[in-house]
């Protein structure tokens, strides 16, 4: 699901954070995705985050095709700043422009429930742990930080953090800063829905920003 920008200078309101919020920053990441068509005219976001479960993170380059974004009625682009952030927000990897990505992604998710899932099966799954029934709000769990995988996103001193081996890194829009040692003993307010911490755990690996390496 490739992109064009506009070249607009105001930035649209297309990025997704690890809480699953969408803002308008500058900046633009390493993956785009959607959950649907959610834009209106002048393409700004309408009320409803979503409009259909099948949330999903592409990649920004496929086959050299380009559209501008937010137009048109198929969907409605979306960025983030890494898979950490996307599978933070609930988007799991898209089948069709990810196929390689995708089918660890269905091994991963195998391995950790005993049963292959249909993609409709996991998109069911990966709605009912991402939001408040209800609302548009996003559901948070607790899970001790020490048995953490790499990849999953916490809340810590209100800020998302990625966990990284034995440190976290503070989460902005532009990348990861400096790490911290990652806490001991602690009970994590974790972002990363179930399913994906379960992905993770049983060996998929996120493709995280170039500053998660640093």
């Amino acid at each position: 699901m490739p992109w064009l920008s506009t070249g607009s200078p105001i930035p649209l309101q297309n990025r997704v954070l690890p809480s699953g919020e969408i803002v308008a920053i500058p900046a633009r990441g390493d993956f785009t995705g959607n959950r649907g068509i959610i834009h209106v005219a002048d393409k700004e976001l309408g009320t409803s985050r979503w409009s259909h479960h099948a949330w999903i993170c592409c990649t920004l380059d496929w086959q050299g095709r380009k559209r501008a974004v937010m137009t048109g009625r198929k969907w409605t682009e979306l960025f983030f700043l890494d898979e950490a952030v996307a599978m933070a927000a609930g988007h799991r990897p898209c089948g069709y422009c990810r196929r390689a990505d995708y089918q660890r992604f269905v091994d991963a998710w195998t391995a950790a429930v005993g049963a292959k899932p249909s993609a409709k099966a996991m998109d069911r799954a990966l709605h009912q742990a991402r939001i408040i029934k209800g609302t548009r709000q996003q559901k948070r769990h607790h899970l001790p930080v020490d048995a953490l995988p790499n990849g999953v996103m916490i809340w810590h001193a209100n800020q998302a953090h990625l966990v990284q081996d034995d440190t976290i890194l503070p989460f902005t829009s532009t990348g990861y800063t400096s790490a911290r040692r990652r806490p001991q003993h602690a009970v994590a307010d974790v972002l990363t829905p179930a399913p994906m911490v379960a992905a993770l755990e049983a060996g998929y690996q996120s493709a995280l920003h170039q500053t998660a390496h640093l």
